[in-house]
Parts: C-alpha cells; sequence; structure tokens
C-alpha cells in the first residue's frame, strides 16, 4: 500500500465511481452525491467498494463504508427516521459524512445524501495514511 495524497486518491476514486456508474467522469465532484446526483442503486454500492479494494489493495469490512445493517434494527430507525442512537451510531460509523443538514432532519429518504464522493475520499485518506507511532 503506497501513500497518496488526497488529490491522487480522488483522481482515482472520481474513475471508479465513473466507471462503476457509467457516468462521465466530469460529473463526478466531491460532493457529488452517489445516489441522488449519480443515480447509485443499492447493488453499486458492493461493486465500488470491490472497485476501490482492488484498486487501493485494501480490505474494507462489511458495513464500514456503507453501513446497510444500522436501517433494520429497531432502536435506530422509528417512522421512517433515523433515532438519537441511530444518529449517534451513523456519526461513529460514518465520522467522514457531511452532518450539517441531515441531522436537523434525520428522515431516512434522505440518508443517501450523506454518501458523497468527498466521504468516500476522505474515509479511503485515513485509511491510507501512515499510522502514528
Amino acid at each position: 500500500m503506497t501513500t497518496q495524497g488526497k488529490e491522487e486518491i480522488f483522481d482515482s476514486v472520481r474513475t471508479i465511481i465513473g466507471q462503476a456508474l457509467r457516468v462521465e467522469e466530469s460529473k463526478v465532484e466531491p460532493r457529488s452525491s452517489l445516489i441522488r446526483d449519480l443515480g447509485a442503486e443499492s447493488i453499486d454500492f458492493l461493486d465500488i467498494v470491490f472497485r476501490l479494494e482492488k484498486a487501493f489493495r485494501i480490505k474494507i469490512p462489511k458495513g464500514e463504508l456503507f453501513p446497510e445493517k444500522l436501517l433494520t434494527d429497531a432502536r435506530f430507525v422509528k417512522d421512517g427516521r433515523i433515532t438519537p442512537a441511530g444518529l449517534a451510531e451513523l456519526k461513529h460509523t460514518l465520522p467522514n459524512a457531511d452532518w450539517n443538514g441531515f441531522e436537523k432532519n434525520p428522515e431516512i429518504a434522505l440518508l443517501g445524501d450523506l454518501f458523497t464522493v468527498g466521504m468516500i475520499v476522505d474515509y479511503l485518506t485515513g485509511k491510507l495514511a501512515p499510522a502514528s507511532k
């Protein structure tokens, strides 16, 4: 695993997402939502994780980048909204997400907006950083 800068990581992620979602790379920007802006569906998330693992030679544990099991846990979801406990769990699981808008209105329908290209780049930047000694 080589050390890469954030810009290099973004360039690789842009290519990977463009290929996985069959969209022009010019449309893949840090603030792009994978679902809303780029048309990703649930099956695409598996493909993206596979491609990221292959390209960056890393293992991304299931649920670490896209926490799918959270939505089926009654402690975390109620009446179409993420509960305070669910929000705390999401923040722990997705520390690189932009929480500003979602925190104020934690509807499940808006959850997909958290999954942005920038979130993936930040996740990979942290994952690929040399361990502090």
